[in-house]
């Protein structure tokens, strides 16, 4: 508790191995608020930084948090191809507006081994024509493979961007069986 009898906000973090490169996960007690891909040293510290500014208070490396741990467990099941969806808390406080109305109907909405036009989640959301707007939304997102911008594509069978990197989500396309594995 602070001075004024209020729950202090607490952010937890860790780096995290894996087949796709390090990945940074940061957590409240709301639940995971952020998963930072390509997690070298100098993106972590800028990502923490940004989350210090944003919450309010100096995220602290915990990987034994308990909230933590079952995200770190839950992704390197789900990147292991042991896992299909997350059963996790998220805390959406670093999204807001039409982004985070997109990316929920994203999560609830777009299963497993399946793909959506940027345009057809526009659709969803009443925002017909919004296909760009998607795609701004998809780039602030916060929780990228935990909510899964990776499953965002262009209707004409293009892969679209990808704030990971395109062999990134190329990689979980293909973990998810919507595109061939790299022969090499």
């Amino acid at each position: 508790m602070d001075s004024h009898g209020q729950d202090e906000q607490r952010v937890v973090w860790t780096v995290v191995d894996t087949g796709i490169g390090p990945l940074m996960l940061a957590a409240t007690r709301e639940g995971l608020v952020n998963v930072v891909f390509h997690a070298t040293d100098p993106v972590r510290d800028r990502a923490l930084e940004r989350l210090a500014a944003r919450l309010g208070t100096e995220p602290v490396e915990d990987p034994d948090a308990p909230l933590l741990a079952e995200a770190v467990r839950q992704v390197e099941a789900y990147l292991a191809g042991g896992r299909r969806t997350f059963d996790l808390p998220l805390d959406w406080s670093l999204i807001s507006g039409f982004n985070r109305q997109v990316l929920r109907e994203l999560a609830s909405g777009v299963p497993y081994g399946t793909v959506v036009g940027y345009g057809d989640l526009a659709g969803r959301v009443g925002q017909p024509g919004g296909a760009q707007a998607v795609g701004a939304a998809m780039g602030a997102n916060p929780l990228p493979v935990v909510v899964p911008c990776h499953r965002v594509v262009e209707s004409d069978g293009g892969i679209g961007g990808f704030g990971g990197g395109l062999e990134t989500k190329r990689r979980l396309l293909a973990l998810e069986g919507v595109l061939p594995e790299p022969l090499f």
